[in-house]
Parts: structure tokens; sequence; C-alpha cells
């Protein structure tokens, strides 16, 4: 399929297929794919948890509005964001472009400064809703290339990220859980699986200047 068949394919999962589990080359497509994704500045202030515990998987269910598919699908992605983000951030991120591209400091310096300052003047409310909102452009790549790859998915915001972040400890990690991915293989008997996508025309969401 091409992209546009892929994305009219893909649907959000009401029912996976319990007995069928993402592949290991599948499951390192999305990682990859996670590791690739824009972000601001190219700063990264994602991570992802990939959750293949069927133990855990179900103490998640209670506190994702009793939505099932997070029991049923074979691997959950939880992407999160850190409680605190601060200059060290920064620098680290900058350490890395140094290593890699063996850029020079005066090359680098004006632009990490600007970055120090950014960061440095704005709270940490505002980091965490600037952070979440790389969080979805991550949702949103997964999502897509999911469908390509013919894996189903369920993105989740119904769900009591202090409950997550309590199971899976995050605050060992300085994390936050913001989305929720459970990915798999839709059960043949999803009543959503066969019905027709609803959109809107394209004319009616396209402006053209």
């Amino acid at each position: 399929m091409n992209s546009i068949e892929s994305l009219q394919w893909r649907y959000a999962v009401k029912k996976f297929d319990e007995n069928k589990s993402l592949s290991e080359i599948q499951i390192n497509t999305l990682k990859e794919a996670f590791n690739l994704t824009a972000t601001s500045y190219g700063l990264q202030p994602v991570k992802m948890l990939v959750i293949k515990n069927k133990e855990i998987q179900q103490k998640l269910v209670e506190h994702s509005w009793n939505q099932p598919q997070v029991l049923q699908a074979s691997h959950v992605l939880v992407l999160c964001i850190p409680k605190e983000y601060t200059i060290k951030d920064i620098d680290t991120y900058f350490s890395l472009v140094k290593t890699t591209r063996n850029t020079p400091d005066e090359i680098l310096n004006p632009f990490k400064e600007m970055l120090i300052s950014s960061i440095g003047n704005k709270s940490q409310e505002e980091l965490k809703v600037w952070n979440k909102n790389q969080a979805y452009i991550a949702l949103g790549n997964l999502m897509t290339v999911a469908a390509n790859e013919q894996i189903d998915s369920c993105p989740m915001e119904g769900f009591v990220p202090e409950k997550y972040d309590e199971i899976l400890e995050l605050d060992q990690h300085n994390l936050t859980s913001v989305l929720v991915l459970p990915v798999g293989f839709r059960a043949e008997d999803d009543y959503m699986k066969d019905l027709i996508k609803v959109r809107k025309k394209t004319e009616e969401v396209i402006i053209e200047f």
C-alpha cells in the first residue's frame, strides 16, 4: 500500500487480537521511528517506554478508563516528558552535537547560549506544555509509521498519568507520562474494523492561497 492507502487502512483499534504479537523487527522499527521523530531544535525532550508485560498491562487498564486495548495489545508504548527540564539538558544536547559532527565551539556557542536563555526564562509549567507538544509530534509519527508497516494502534489521552507514573516508577527517571499508544493487530471481530472512515471533504479542511 502507498501512504494514503495505509492511512485509509488505519483506525483507532477498539479490540486487539491477543494471540498476535509484533515481531522483533516490527518493534525495532517503531523504536527507530520514535528516535528519528522531529522535535524543536532537535532536543528530543521525549522518552518512550515499551511495555510487553501482561501483569503490568493489567495494572494499567484500571487507570486507562478501563480501556481493554491496554491489556490486549502486543505492546503498550508510553510517551513521557521530563518532570523537570533544565539547562543541563541543553548542555547534554550540545555535547552530543559536538561529538557527532565535530562542530567547533565558536559555531555552536551562539545557538547554545540562545537556547539556554530561552529555557532559563520559562517556568517548568511552560516547559511541560512545550515538551508535551513534542510528544504529540512523536505520536503522530509513530501512528503513520505503524500504518505503513501494517501495525495497528490506538492513541490514548484517556488515562491517569499520576497512576501510570506510580506503577511504572517514573519518578526514578525524572519522567511523567503524557500519551499512550497500544500497538498490535486488530481482532477479526472488532466492530470498527470494516466501518467506512468518516472524514470531511478535503476541500473543507484545506485552504489554498
